[in-house]
């Protein structure tokens, strides 16, 4: 979550210091500036390459602007850094309901799920209460809201934790788990779909199964919007007036870079 655990990755990036006071509208009129990660792969990427990088170019030409960044990396200070600072306009990816910043409508929900090997045994494992996870590693982002639901479910002992608040120019915590998942160092990875689903799309060996049937504990699906600073209502309703017109648009982008959706209420995939 963000982040709630940004989420989330890209999510929340949370903020140490206070905001300061606010002019009533920072935006610029000539450029569509995005607040970023530059190593947030695969949804920001300074190289242009990851699908919220997509996203922003199709919001900008949907705008009739050119796409700007600023880049920071995710974290204590971000938002205060970046978006509060008036050094940019909106920030991709963002969970619903943080209160550093206000939110866009959701321009997609997705989902938590598990990557395992096509060939595992654990394969057709769709709940984290299944008792075929019992004495096997299992990587997950430590602090995400899966890693709450192992720890009740008695899977702590099998969790081997990464860390996602990390300087990831340098780092790739979810990289790593995923190559473990591949080479057989853990038998599973319990992952952020939108952090996921991309890694696996093309990978013969891996498949990414989404957990929609949780019961139990926090739950497993988010929905996405965009961050504008607090007191910009109007520029709130512009985006969400592109939201509502190119939503199929969005989806596609979505789709094709592998990040599964689900309907609003975690229910099912959305094909």
């Amino acid at each position: 979550m963000p982040v709630l655990f940004w989420l989330i990755a890209s999510f929340l990036a949370l903020s140490a210091a206070p905001a300061a006071a606010q002019v009533a509208d920072l935006r610029s009129t000539t450029q569509f500036r995005v607040c970023a990660d530059p190593a947030n792969a695969p949804m920001s990427m300074r190289d242009g390459s990851g699908f919220e990088n997509r996203l922003a170019e199709a919001f900008g030409q949907w705008l009739g602007l050119p796409v700007a960044y600023t880049w920071f990396p995710l974290g204590a200070g971000f938002i205060t850094r970046t978006l509060r600072a008036g050094e940019c306009d909106v920030v991709m990816g963002y969970a619903q309901g943080d209160e550093l910043v206000q939110n866009t409508n959701h321009y997609y929900t997705s989902v938590f799920g598990i990557v395992t090997r096509r060939d595992s045994d654990l394969a057709s494992v769709d709940r984290l209460t299944d008792p075929a996870l019992k004495d096997r590693p299992i990587g997950v982002i430590a602090g995400s809201p899966p890693a709450t639901i192992m720890a009740q479910v008695g899977l702590a002992k099998d969790m081997r934790g990464a860390d996602l608040f990390v300087d990831r120019r340098v780092k790739d915590p979810v990289g790593d788990l995923i190559a473990g998942v591949k080479d057989g160092t853990l038998d599973a990875a319990v992952l952020w779909g939108p952090l996921a689903g991309p890694r696996v799309k093309d990978d013969p060996d891996l498949q990414f199964t989404p957990l929609l049937k949780e019961t139990q504990g926090p739950r497993m699906f988010y929905r996405i919007t965009m961050g504008v600073r607090l007191p910009e209502q109007e520029w709130k309703r512009e985006l969400n007036s592109l939201i509502r017109r190119h939503q199929d648009e969005i989806d596609a982008i979505l789709r094709d870079a592998g990040v599964p959706l689900v309907d609003d209420y975690g229910k099912e995939l959305i094909q």
